[in-house]
């Protein structure tokens, strides 16, 4: 497999978790392929919700990481686990959901991309500023957060899948809320300035970015993330 991604581990147990469906090889599939077992399945009646997920979550990283973020689907990721595409979507909900799973990624697009649009255009650069440092100050997200940045920095197999879906659910997502025909460029470059700030004060530790507040930081640089949003 190329390149490993940075998932994390997944938890064994899940005893308030939904019930297991009922299992897929005794049914026909709704996207019209045969059902099959996984390699080396034995067939039997199926484990509990922990081990479905966590078999749902190994395909789906050997999947991203075989065809990428965009070649990658829920019908591939089913596939692949031996199981019915309605299972991975009882779990985890659509691929992007999926992703954020397999990788561990301390953050939701879902969430993301309408809390920074709340409240319509007017300080949605110091929103964005705010969310940016809010995940990056949390001392349980923090080491996921510069695990992510390595990965990203290392220009292996797994930083270009990171990179690819930050572009498809986040700065695409992004753009398309901006009434404006440069929205695209608008929005990576909010992008690249926020990297560059989290690299200065999180791994090189650079003085005096590195111990100036939060507060300082987003009145700092909030306006320059509004106008490359917003501005003229």
């Amino acid at each position: 497999m190329a390149g490993d991604l940075p998932g994390g581990p997944i938890d064994p147990a899940d005893p308030g978790g939904p019930a297991d469906p009922a299992d897929p090889a005794d049914s026909a599939d709704p996207d019209g392929f045969p059902r099959r077992r996984g390699p080396g399945r034995p067939a039997g009646r199926r484990g509990g919700a922990a081990d479905t997920r966590r078999q749902i979550l190994d395909a789906a990283r050997t999947e991203f990481a075989r065809a990428g973020y965009a070649g990658t689907s829920v019908r591939g990721i089913a596939r692949t686990a031996g199981v019915d595409p309605a299972l991975v979507h009882h779990y985890f909900g659509p691929k992007e959901s999926v992703f954020v799973a397999a990788l561990d990624l301390p953050f939701d697009p879902d969430r993301l991309v309408p809390d920074i649009l709340s409240g319509g255009p007017d300080h949605m650069g110091e929103r964005l500023a705010r969310y940016f440092f809010s995940l990056w100050e949390d001392p349980e997200i923090q080491p996921r957060l510069l695990a992510l940045l390595r990965t990203v920095l290392s220009g292996d197999a797994a930083a270009g899948l990171i990179s690819d879906f930050m572009t498809t659910e986040m700065v695409t997502r992004l753009a398309r809320e901006l009434d404006t025909p440069d929205a695209l460029l608008r929005a990576n470059m909010c992008g690249a300035q926020l990297m560059g700030l989290a690299f200065t004060r999180y791994v090189l530790c650079m003085e005096p970015v590195a111990s100036t507040d939060v507060d300082t930081l987003v009145a700092s640089v909030g306006p320059t993330l509004q106008r490359y949003l917003c501005g003229d």
